[in-house]
């Protein structure tokens, strides 16, 4: 039986599965990645953990491996990635690829992958264009344009996150500084320290995204205000995206997204208010993701199947 290994790389978590050719689920394992250890204690702690999906004496047909960027999916080298601070330019796939005896190995983008497996397996299938962003501790994104992952001239498209937006005190931030798990986080320690507004989440120890998000859930006056504050940013940024692709769909992942309408109906207001034409946007457009956190090894496990069958040498090592 013909199997796929999938890897799935980040900076807190790292998970490995094996997927037939069907892409059915066959074993799954993960751990922490413990990044703080050094590149050569998290490389090792990677290919064991790839390792223990894998019955003895059995061999996949490739490996697919999901990572944060910047990344060179041609080389397999992730650069200046701003989860790995401490490691310098990381060979990733040569290192799988050489630990699993020379197997064919693609590396792509985290992000890129869940625009994949969303397109074809996913709650986006048959729409074109797509657009995927994946929200929790930052926004990330992924496009696909005439049935193909677009990534750019040199593999760098899409970040989302990074398109900056000015703020009423005449500041700019980042995206993801206004919409993300990290950002619900932000804004509430302020608004706490601001104002006197009863909230529940005074006290808690420490005030994250996660907090916010169940404090808003529970119905929390002050959380709920500033889960909308994210949505109405959210909006801002999806009518960009919209006028800017057109897309048939925008797939919407990641932890913050249990959010829900709480998030999205503030967003689908501002898409409403400010939309150039009608034709750019229906209610069927804005649509959650079908993969919970597992997207990511479906996306590496189908990008590598996809690039055997169809010969490509791109992203292959």
């Amino acid at each position: 039986m013909k199997t796929h290994l999938a890897i799935d790389f980040g900076g807190t978590r790292s998970r490995a599965a094996l997927f037939d050719d069907e892409l059915r689920l066959l074993r799954r394992a993960e751990t922490s990645s413990k990044v703080e250890e050094g590149m050569d204690a998290g490389l090792k702690r990677l290919i064991d953990l790839g390792k223990s999906v894998i019955e003895p004496g059995s061999k996949p047909a490739s490996i697919g491996i999901a990572a944060p960027g910047p990344l060179d999916a041609e080389t397999g080298v992730i650069f200046r990635a701003l989860t790995l601070p401490a490691w310098p330019d990381v060979p990733l796939a040569k290192t799988i690829s050489g630990a699993f005896d020379n197997l064919p190995t693609f590396l792509q983008n985290d992000a890129d992958l869940g625009a994949l497996a969303e397109y074809h397996l996913g709650a986006g299938q048959g729409a074109d264009p797509l657009i995927y962003l994946t929200i929790s501790t930052g926004l990330g994104g992924g496009a696909i344009i005439n049935g193909q992952l677009f990534t750019g001239w040199r593999s760098h498209a899409i970040e989302p996150g990074h398109m900056r937006f000015s703020l009423p005190d005449g500041s700019h931030r980042r995206w993801e500084q206004l919409v993300s798990g990290t950002a619900l986080g932000d804004w509430a320690r302020h608004r706490l320290r601001a104002t006197d507004s009863p909230s529940s989440l005074r006290d808690l120890p420490h005030v994250d995204g996660s907090a916010v998000g169940a404090a808003a859930l529970a119905g929390d006056a002050l959380a709920l205000d500033i889960v909308a504050q994210a949505g109405r940013w959210l909006g801002l940024g999806l009518l960009n995206l919209l006028h800017l692709f057109n897309p048939a769909a925008i797939v919407i992942g990641g932890s913050a997204s249990k959010l829900g309408d709480l998030l999205l109906d503030p967003a689908r207001a501002i898409i409403r208010q400010h939309i150039l034409h009608d034709d750019f946007y229906d209610d069927g457009l804005i649509r959650p993701a079908a993969f919970a956190e597992d997207i990511c090894l479906v996306g590496a496990a189908l990008h590598a199947k996809l690039q055997l069958d169809g010969g490509a040498s791109r992203s292959r090592l």
